[in-house]
């Protein structure tokens, strides 16, 4: 009688060698996939944060509301405010979080270094009333988003 290769079973020692292989594979997958994700998170908080300082700039330059718009920064989240003097409990605050593990790790706006700060954008000229940096970091690197006197916005 003639064996059918369909007939036989597998061993224990076939299912071991598979499971080797895919746990091999896994631990050189996660790293990667970890790298990618911090990477990402960075690359968001970044566009999340010049996106609010342009929105901010702009509401100031439209003269929305017939008022200054500025930025707050937090080291887990930005807000965008209405007025020149930030207020946590306003209730028109618009409010952004950053994704861990990407938070602002540095604010330094006019000459003052801290966690965190704000500025505002002049009415109609889009003017900032501090220039200066917010650094983004995440535990392996770090992006630095500036605003310069003349209110404009660049990323190092």
């Amino acid at each position: 009688m003639k064996s059918n290769f369909f007939e036989k079973g597998i061993t224990a020692a076939e299912v071991l060698i598979a499971i080797s292989v895919l746990v091999i594979l896994a631990l050189i997958t996660f790293p990667r996939l970890s790298d990618m994700r911090e990477t990402q998170a960075l690359k968001n908080a970044e566009e999340e944060t010049v996106s609010m300082l342009h929105d901010a700039k702009s509401r100031s330059l439209a003269s929305v509301n017939s008022s200054e718009y500025g930025v707050h920064f937090d080291p887990d989240k930005v807000i965008i405010f209405t007025g020149k003097t930030y207020n946590p409990n306003a209730s028109d605050n618009v409010v952004t979080s950053l994704v861990s593990p990407a938070s602002i790790t540095n604010v330094t706006l006019g000459g003052v270094s801290s966690s965190s700060g704000d500025l505002y954008f002049e009415r109609l000229t889009g003017i900032p009333s501090q220039a200066g940096s917010i650094t983004i970091s995440n535990s392996s690197s770090s992006k630095v988003v500036s605003i310069s006197v003349t209110g404009a916005i660049s990323v190092n």
